[in-house]
């Protein structure tokens, strides 16, 4: 059990590899294949996994669905787009099950409230606990600490017009994963924290599609734009995931009990590719806007750090929902690529929600990743109703 944390401590440290300072290289060829695998690494990369059941059973899309209270996620703009005055979410997901580790997980807790018939707030708060993980230094033994990760995000999100809506989110994160672990051969490491904003936009519009009730939406979410941070408290500093999230979804009335979803979201991370002839650091804007042209591959390199997720979502009555989706990242960037199933009920003011991951190749530490999410949906005490309403 220590053994698989411990493999799983290594790999967010070579994610993060500021944090030691010590990781370095060109990149390594894949046998058999005619390109280099390039991953490109950030700190926080816990800041991008899915944290709801409904986006996870769909594939990770997320920018363009329907509104709900997990939107901040995906793209705040949606929550301008409630029809409720009140809305809250929960979710929770055991981590990496499937390698037998019984103490790691994800929490996301999330909600909004709708100040009139054009503004919303929201507020989201997302945990990853990483269980019980015992240090050594060479052999000799060290302390048991228990390292983690959040962050709290505040949202607003205001329509522009009657299909059109935009949003600012404010972020405060926070990666402890070391805590006073020292080592005698490498800087001390130390926790890293972070100020950022995500930036949304969100179209919708109601249309008719072969005589049916229909809907068609696109949204686009800048997240994480944030400072540098570093793990050892010296200039060795990392970008978090700065990612551009592109999406549609199209929704259809089949028949007055029967309802269809497809979504499309296209991602791209927003950080430097690893170039070793690259000898100064980046800053922030420079990182952003040349990584659409700094792969050392070319164009072609470009295309392939963009992920595709693609979903799913039927239900019947508005009662009960089945979900799949497939999410494809190019295996010189990483090469998750899975499948995703899921459920949703919704009754009155409860909603349940259950997703489960499988993976296109075995031996996927992934695989097996369940989430599981209710959610709440109120009027509030008349406060907002007449305004909505008018």
């Amino acid at each position: 059990m220590r053994a698989a944390r411990l493999i799983f401590i290594s790999a967010l440290t070579f994610i993060s590899s500021a944090a030691i300072g010590q990781i370095t290289g060109p990149p390594t060829t894949v046998s058999g294949q005619d390109y280099d695998r390039n991953v490109i690494t950030t700190a926080m990369p816990f800041l991008l996994i899915s944290p709801d059941s409904r986006s996870a059973g769909m594939g990770d899309v997320g920018a363009a669905l329907s509104a709900d209270a997990n939107a901040m996620q995906w793209n705040a703009a949606r929550l301008a787009f409630v029809e409720n005055e009140i809305g809250a979410s929960i979710s929770y997901s055991p981590w990496l099950m499937s390698i037998g580790v019984t103490d790691m997980s994800i929490s996301y807790l999330s909600g909004y409230y709708r100040l009139d018939k054009e503004q919303v707030v929201g507020i989201s708060m997302k945990y990853f606990d990483l269980g019980n993980i015992f240090f050594t230094d060479n052999g000799i033994a060290g302390t048991d600490f228990s390292p983690k990760d959040f962050s709290i995000s505040a949202a607003y999100a205001r329509k522009l017009s009657d299909n059109l809506s935009a949003s600012l989110t404010g972020m405060f994160a926070r990666s402890n994963l070391f805590g006073n672990y020292t080592n005698n051969n490498q800087s001390n490491p130390s926790p890293a924290t972070a100020l950022g904003v995500d930036l949304g936009i969100f179209y919708t519009k109601e249309l008719l599609f072969n005589g049916k009730d229909s809907e068609f939406s696109s949204g686009m979410q800048i997240a994480n734009i944030s400072n540098k941070v570093s793990y050892s408290g010296d200039d060795n500093e990392q970008f978090l995931p700065i990612n551009l999230k592109i999406g549609t979804a199209f929704t259809t009335s089949l028949d007055p009990y029967n309802k269809l979803t497809v979504s499309v979201d296209l991602n791209k991370l927003m950080v430097p590719t690893p170039n070793e002839g690259d000898t100064i650091p980046a800053t922030l804007l420079e990182g952003m806007f040349g990584s659409f042209s700094d792969a050392p591959g070319g164009f072609s390199e470009e295309l392939r750090e963009i992920t595709i997720s693609s979903g799913v979502e039927y239900w019947y009555n508005n009662v009960f929902a089945v979900r799949t989706g497939y999410f494809y990242e190019h295996l010189s960037k990483g090469g998750r690529q899975y499948f995703t199933a899921g459920l949703g009920f919704r009754y009155q003011v409860l909603g349940l929600d259950f997703s489960y991951l499988i993976p296109t190749k075995r031996n996927n530490p992934l695989a097996e990743t369940l989430r599981f999410t209710a959610v709440f949906k109120f009027e509030s005490l008349g406060l907002a109703k007449a305004s909505i309403t008018e």
